[in-house]
């Protein structure tokens, strides 16, 4: 089972007059690269939460805003710094007014500020923590659901894609035989052409005709073609995150088309290559977004 590395998940509740909202986006990403804003009051538990969220997301462009809204004020939950919260308008104002620019909205600005807004260390209960929590858990829940539902329909796409690989490596094989009288006729065509008819040594001929076919022999390519494919539907049945996993399986499965296409010496067979070519492209496009 695959996971995409894209995720939403959204979870609301209300308790003791306050609603808390937990809110999880993710885009692929090849590490974890995580933003986590939530409120001053809760930074205590800031290294939990980003320890939780190692484990259970991996990997991923990942934000999490947490919100608490309180349905009446709380004044020992957290008070204002007046005098601060003047300076950063005044000098707000001054560089709009320096700059010529709208000074609307200045005093919604200068509250974000650092330590405008202080929460006292006993304003938030345990109680309070533990509605915060559960509201991430189930916004976590939500947004591996997602994950997995992305997953899916990733699967499928990479498993149509290495079916037309399979298809285009049994054309392949249907052209294979073909071969050997085109190149026998070439070769006899041209040798004749070079030291005339009469002068062909048909025996050698036929022993550097066999050493030449053998090398443009595909056969071990086709079986260990056909072992990674297999290989990679079964890893995706696998249930840990296997996104570098698949990735390294599809560069084998490169290196095998690519062998392919480079002993084909033959138009038809390299046209179904460079269309192995390009499934091959898209799967490694979709490996992108799989965790």
């Amino acid at each position: 089972m695959i996971k995409s590395m894209t995720g939403y998940g959204l979870a609301v509740n209300d308790f003791a007059q306050a609603k808390y909202t937990v809110e999880i986006k993710s885009l692929n990403s090849k590490f974890l690269d995580l933003s986590l804003k939530f409120p001053k009051a809760f930074s205590d538990k800031e290294f939990m939460l980003r320890n939780e969220c190692s484990k259970q997301i991996e990997r991923g462009k990942v934000q999490i805003s947490m919100h608490v809204e309180y349905a009446e004020s709380n004044p020992k939950a957290a008070t204002i710094n007046q005098e601060l919260l003047k300076k950063y308008y005044q000098q707000l104002k001054s560089t709009a007014d320096e700059l010529g620019d709208n000074a609307a909205n200045l005093l919604q600005l200068a509250l974000n500020f650092p330590d405008v807004i202080q929460y006292d260390a006993d304003g938030v209960s345990e109680d309070e923590w533990k509605q915060l929590h559960k509201t991430f858990e189930e916004a976590l829940k939500n947004f591996q659901t997602f994950r997995l539902d992305e997953g899916n329909v990733l699967k499928q796409d990479l498993v149509f894609r290495i079916k037309n690989i399979l298809e285009g490596m049994n054309k392949v094989a249907e052209n294979e035989p073909m071969r050997i009288p085109q190149i026998r006729e070439r070769l006899n065509h041209f040798l004749e052409g070079a030291v005339g008819k009469e002068h062909v040594d048909h025996n050698r001929f036929e022993q550097e005709l066999i050493y030449y076919i053998d090398k443009l022999d595909i056969t071990e390519e086709k079986i260990r073609l056909k072992s990674h494919c297999d290989y990679f539907i079964e890893a995706l049945k696998d249930k840990d995150a296997n996104g570098k996993k698949l990735g390294f399986i599809s560069q084998e499965i490169g290196r095998e088309i690519n062998t392919m296409g480079s002993k084909a010496n033959d138009a038809k067979m390299q046209q179904v290559v460079v269309g192995m070519k390009e499934e091959l492209e898209k799967i490694k496009e979709q490996l992108l977004n799989v965790l």
